[in-house]
């Protein structure tokens, strides 16, 4: 669709970094073609000029937002509308490059501007086309790997909170995980964290398989609005069209959601939540539900972070994404927790993809450290221990060291093998409660695991 050639100009309203236009009939002009979520360029006689979308459209009035802020914007600005929703460029000169939230490209690469665009927030994929999820991804993150499996096509957050090295943790999954492409997308992030997550892909050799789109928080909230669609629009043209395995990490989606929320307030809509807009849930859903395993095609797994704020899991950010996702990994004091993580997929891959011993070691693993943890509560109260309660303590402190530490980098089977040495070094074989035949191909002799110790 071809640039309108009428200019608007009857500005009623500017609202923070919204912009409010009548969009009449003219006579002897034809009226430009205004649809939900199409750009516009504004345009000050002042020589400021700046992309928007339009955001909302109420009969003549066209509510828009722009994308660099109204500052310096007067009610003499005039409107071009373009025609077509927000494009992003997609090729296979995309991998290796860093993008901004406007779509531009934020490094000093080759210029891209006659590479193909397209479309970003398109509907999801019919579901007929997609299949069961039954595939692994590999971490090398033992807490993931062993006890709550991230499969392919799954939508799982990281919930934790502030301070926490919850970013450390997504760029080494992006690093370590077996995916084609991983797509990143920075929301609202300090130049700081930006700047580590491209040094560490850089560093891993991983740069030239990865897509980065990032909104940093001195960026315009707009921007951060766009970023997810950006990151899954692309990812799923990898999928479908180029039958890639594709990851896509976001950090961080509270940001998001506040972005949606200090928007909402400058379009003076009703708040929900403690301010929250009430489509907040359906919102978060449009982005996770993108995640699927195509027939005839690759995947789209989506990995995100969502922070607490207050550690308050009620907090209406990651209460709505707990009913939206498949489980959650919960990372606090620098550990990934057994009991507050969840993969709900996990029994799809455990035991199915994964070497036989899997489901039951996981379970043997929890159950021993759950009994670990009530013995640390008796000696925390001057209860005497049993001998079997010191064994319990003493599994409790390897399991911190060996699993639970994010540094912890493992292959599965390694880290199953260790699992079994640990079990060794800390009970007798009649302890396990497992099957026989898993005990006698799998448990270590004494010589072996003291040789571990």
């Amino acid at each position: 669709m071809t640039q309108s050639l009428v200019r608007y100009s009857r500005v009623v309203e500017i609202v923070g970094d919204l912009l409010k236009v009548r969009v009449p009939a003219r006579a002897g002009v034809e009226q430009a073609s205004v649809a939900f979520d199409d750009l516009a360029l504004v345009e000050d006689p002042g020589g400021l000029s700046s992309l928007a979308r339009v955001i909302r459209i109420d009969r003549d009035l066209v509510t828009l937002q722009i994308f660099a802020g109204t500052k310096g914007f007067s009610n003499e600005a005039s409107v071009r509308f373009l025609g077509h929703p927000m494009r992003v460029t997609y090729s296979a000169n995309i991998l290796g490059r860093v993008f901004r939230g406007d779509g531009l490209p934020f490094d000093s690469g080759p210029d891209l501007s006659q590479d193909p665009r397209i479309d970003i927030d398109g509907p999801s994929v019919n579901p007929a086309r997609r299949l069961l999820a039954s595939r692994m991804i590999r971490t090398d993150v033992p807490m993931i790997d062993v006890f709550n499996s991230l499969v392919e096509s799954q939508k799982i957050p990281i919930f934790s909170v502030a301070g926490e090295p919850y970013n450390q943790l997504l760029a080494r999954i992006g690093i370590q995980a077996d995916a084609d492409i991983v797509v990143f997308g920075g929301l609202g992030l300090i130049f700081d964290d930006y700047h580590f997550f491209l040094r560490r892909f850089e560093d891993a050799g991983v740069f030239a398989r990865t897509v980065m789109f990032v909104n940093l928080a001195s960026d315009p909230v707009v921007e951060r609005l766009l970023v997810p669609d950006m990151a899954l629009a692309v990812a799923e043209k990898f999928a479908v069209e180029e039958g890639k395995r594709v990851l896509v990490l976001l950090t961080d989606m509270t940001a998001y959601a506040d972005a949606m929320k200090e928007v909402g307030i400058a379009m003076e809509s009703v708040p929900s939540n403690r301010g929250y807009m009430g489509d907040l849930y359906s919102q978060l859903a449009r982005r996770y539900e993108k995640a699927a395993d195509y027939k005839d095609g690759g995947s789209l797994t989506i990995l995100t972070v969502t922070t607490m704020p207050g550690d308050d899991v009620t907090h209406p950010v990651p209460d709505n994404t707990g009913y939206i996702t498949e489980g959650q990994f919960y990372l606090h004091d620098g550990m990934l927790d057994p009991f507050g993580s969840l993969s709900r997929l996990k029994q799809h891959v455990i035991g199915k993809v994964t070497r036989e011993d899997h489901g039951q070691i996981m379970n043997t693993m929890i159950r021993f450290y759950s009994e670990a943890r009530d013995a640390e509560q008796k000696q925390a109260m001057a209860f005497e221990l049993s001998e079997f309660d010191q064994r319990l303590l003493r599994f409790g402190r390897l399991f911190r060291e060996r699993f639970m530490d994010i540094e912890v980098s493992l292959p599965l089977e390694g880290a199953l093998d260790l699992c079994w040495r640990t079990l060794a070094e800390c009970f007798e074989p009649e302890s396990l409660l497992m099957k026989q035949t898993l005990i006698d191909k799998y448990f270590p002799a004494l010589d072996e695991a003291a040789a571990a110790a």
